[in-house]
């Protein structure tokens, strides 16, 4: 599933408020607060958005504790990782993982060594 700069870096927040607690709530403030710390000046609104966006993936799952609404990831950076490889497969070397292998053997030989 293609995810967006802002989106990643959305997630990624996710992945990191809850390293020490998978069941933590998370609410838009808190990514808000989290992003800010790490250079990403975003409008509240605009976190909300892109939140609202990766709920209709069914990347975020929200719910309401109280009055307050909450978020929580349904799936981790692995998961997300091997789907972004797998659609750069299916786009670009025609479902064939060898020919990425091959490629990036070829594009990055002098990091490789």
């Amino acid at each position: 599933m293609a995810c967006g700069k802002l989106e990643i870096d959305i997630l990624n927040s996710f992945w990191t408020l809850t390293e020490e607690n998978e069941d933590r709530d998370i609410s838009i403030q808190d990514v808000v607060d989290y992003l800010s710390q790490n250079g990403v000046e975003r409008a509240y609104t605009t976190i909300k958005t892109v939140m609202d966006r990766l709920t209709a993936k069914s990347i975020l799952v929200r719910y309401k504790v109280g009055k307050k609404f909450y978020y929580r990831v349904t799936m981790n950076k692995k998961e997300m990782a091997l789907d972004a490889v797998n659609t750069l497969v299916d786009q670009f070397f025609d479902g064939n993982c060898a020919s990425l292998m091959k490629f990036l053997e070829k594009e990055y030989q002098d990091i490789l060594v």
